[in-house]
């Protein structure tokens, strides 16, 4: 028998607000935490007698999930919200998950959140960009359902940059006086949303954090281990490199230009602060 969680997959329990989340997302939602464990429990709650859900109907048969049915006692109040934080509150204590899923864009999870990591669980977030901050900072880890990307997103993607360098060589082909050629496809959302390096360096809370992290990972030389870096801050706060729209946090530091990589694509990959670099170089420093 397994002695610690280490030793086996963490039991996770999904519950989804399904007033503020999107059916067309839970694939991804599922494919994102089932590399993390074991799904055991999977909820949505909402009320199905809107037609605003029906939606979700297909999606519920199709992943095995539990419709949790919740009328609306009264207006203007979310009878959801409440539901979702009792079911989660006798999970946390009757059957006691590892980690716990928490798909809604409301902030007023927040507390349940602060109160399950109390307790020793990992909460993982799902939620759209304007989620509230401080919703997503409690998380363990939140990502934004923007940033979720399909294997059909990722082959329209293919097919859009096909696309597009065929357009390319057919214009060059032909004489400056024929029509243009009609407009390739737009991409996917995840090359929408990516933040070039410039931005990011102006976003002075992220490249704070990076900066920070290097620095409390670095050996005697200036160099951390990416792994150590990443490990540095999900211990501080909720981090995905997916939310800038890049794939792995070695994508993002090298995409900051601000940091010095070595060993890139092997397991030793690791990470230096230019401006560290740059005083070690100087004499006497």
């Amino acid at each position: 028998m397994p002695s610690s969680i280490a030793e086996r997959q963490l039991r996770i329990a999904l519950l989804i607000d399904a007033d503020n989340a999107p059916a067309e997302k839970i694939d991804e939602i599922l494919t994102e935490l089932s590399t993390l464990g074991e799904i055991n429990v999977r909820r949505a709650y909402g009320n199905w007698t809107k037609s605003g859900l029906t939606s979700w109907q297909n999606r519920l048969l199709e992943f095995a999930i539990l419709p949790i049915q919740q009328f609306d006692y009264s207006k203007r109040k979310n009878a959801t919200d409440m539901a979702m934080t009792v079911d989660a509150m006798d999970l946390l204590y009757n059957d006691r998950p590892d980690a716990f899923g928490i798909v809604s864009s409301d902030a007023d999870f927040t507390p349940l959140v602060m109160h399950l990591r109390s307790k020793g669980a990992a909460v993982y977030g799902f939620g759209a960009q304007q989620t509230p901050k401080p919703f997503v900072n409690a998380c363990s880890r939140f990502l934004y359902l923007e940033s979720l990307v399909s294997e059909v997103d990722v082959i329209a993607a293919t097919e859009a940059a096909a696309a597009t360098e065929s357009v390319s060589a057919q214009e060059k082909a032909v004489p400056t006086t024929a029509p243009a050629a009609a407009a390739a496809p737009a991409a996917p959302t995840e090359q929408r949303l990516r933040i070039p390096g410039p931005q990011l360096r102006q976003d002075t809370r992220l490249m704070t954090l990076l900066r920070f992290a290097v620095e409390a990972s670095q050996d005697e030389s200036g160099w951390a281990r990416v792994g150590a870096v990443g490990q540095q801050i999900g211990n501080k706060t909720s981090f995905d490199s997916r939310n800038y729209g890049y794939a792995s946090l070695t994508k993002l530091l090298a995409a900051t230009q601000a940091f010095e990589l070595r060993d890139e694509g092997t397991s030793r990959v690791s990470v230096r602060d230019k401006r560290a670099a740059r005083a070690s170089d100087v004499p006497g420093a």
